[in-house]
């Protein structure tokens, strides 16, 4: 019991805790919505869809705020409620909160990128112009 709490107390003392700054970067991704909205119901697809958007910028950009544009909204519900498209090509853009009273220092804004066709597409890093 001694030893197990003596190896206990320098596990507690290696761990480290990493504080990532955030700098402000911009990344194009696929998101494969039809794999997301299996077994969903048809009235709640088109909502699902926005809150697994929203879900999947807050994963990989690492804010909790995420703003979601409204030419993006308009395409996932283009074909009703119902019918939500397969594939969705975004642009997320970690950017610097300019409101000083923000609970987050960073927020994430979600764009619709058009394309033609989604074959051989990669996650790629936009420069800022």
């Amino acid at each position: 019991r001694a030893a197990a709490r003596v190896r206990m107390t320098t596990l507690f003392i290696h761990v480290h805790i990493i504080v990532r700054v955030q700098e402000p970067v911009t990344r194009d991704y696929t998101i494969h919505l039809h794999k997301l909205l299996q077994k969903i119901q048809f009235k709640k697809r088109a909502g699902r869809a926005i809150r697994e958007i929203r879900k999947f910028a807050a994963r990989a950009m690492t804010t909790k705020d995420i703003r979601i544009d409204t030419k993006l909204n308009k395409f996932v519900w283009s074909n009703g409620v119902r019918n939500v498209p397969t594939r969705v090509r975004i642009r997320l853009s970690r950017k610097r909160n300019e409101d000083e009273e923000a609970k987050e220092k960073m927020f994430t804004l979600v764009q619709h990128v058009p394309v033609e066709s989604f074959k051989n597409l990669q996650t790629e890093t936009v420069k800022d112009e």
